[in-house]
């Protein structure tokens, strides 16, 4: 048990916090101690009822069944991998601009899911986060199920066709992949490729509240355009299911 305390300690605290909620509210759900109706994104009650609570918690509640019991593992691990991987990577001492960025992406989805009354936000959140991380690591070599290997870039749609073809879905999938894109390209590309300054500027008030922190380089500070450059360079592995369910460390 100490060594799950252990683990559970040395996740950063965003990343902890979102999969510790998704785990306990999902649960709760399971038991009987929320009522899943109470939980999900519904137009008419965030709208006319002013039932906001349901944007939080559409983002974090999952309905744990035998039937959907091991896409939401599946989910469990990617947020936990990716969400880490960006929290302790790219931005690594700027816990403000994380934040941020978790923001701009719930933002997108939770707009997205209620124009078309999707009632869960949880695969969309988790492919905008994936889909951030393999745009900054585009040419890193990662190796899906079945030993398939390819650049991270086409992660992000291979597990959309995938849950296209396994479980007749990817409408979540493809709201995710967007509300990432939209992040990406108004942060790094569109700033990069004009020059000009990115939209995407943190707010003062969460730097407050989240102030960076010092790492080995000085204060976390954006990527600049040689770093997204060595980030696009590295060709380490990423493997999955070696030993695990799905994934593993980039070598």
């Amino acid at each position: 048990m100490s060594d799950i305390g252990d683990w559970y300690k040395r996740i950063p605290f965003f990343t902890k916090w979102w999969l510790t909620l998704t785990v306990v509210l999902s649960l709760a759900g399971r038991i009987g101690l929320v009522q899943p109706y109470q939980m999900i994104l519904l137009y008419s009650n965030v709208i006319h009822k002013f039932e906001i609570w349901r944007l939080i918690s559409a983002l974090f509640y999952y309905p744990v069944n035998p039937q959907t019991g091991f896409h939401f593992l599946v989910n469990c691990y990617f947020l936990y991998n990716y969400s880490l991987r960006l929290e302790t990577g790219e931005f690594e001492g700027r816990p403000a601009d994380y934040i941020f960025m978790l923001i701009i992406n719930w933002t997108c989805c939770s707009l997205i899911a209620l124009t078309i009354e999707l009632p869960l936000l949880m695969d969309c959140m988790v492919l905008s986060i994936l889909y951030v991380w393999c745009q900054l690591n585009k040419d890193t070599i990662v190796t899906f199920w079945f030993g398939t290997t390819f650049k991270a870039m086409y992660l992000p749609w291979v597990f959309f066709a995938f849950n296209f073809i396994i479980a007749g879905g990817g409408i979540s999938e493809l709201i995710g992949i967007l509300a990432g894109h939209m992040y990406y390209f108004l942060k790094y590309t569109h700033p990069q490729e004009y020059g000009v300054q990115s939209y995407l500027r943190t707010p003062s008030f969460l730097y407050n509240w989240f102030p960076s922190r010092r790492i080995a380089g000085g204060f976390g500070v954006p990527p600049s355009r040689s770093s997204a450059t060595a980030d696009q360079s590295n060709t380490g592995r990423h493997n999955w299911g070696r030993g695990r369910v799905l994934g593993g460390d980039v070598d």
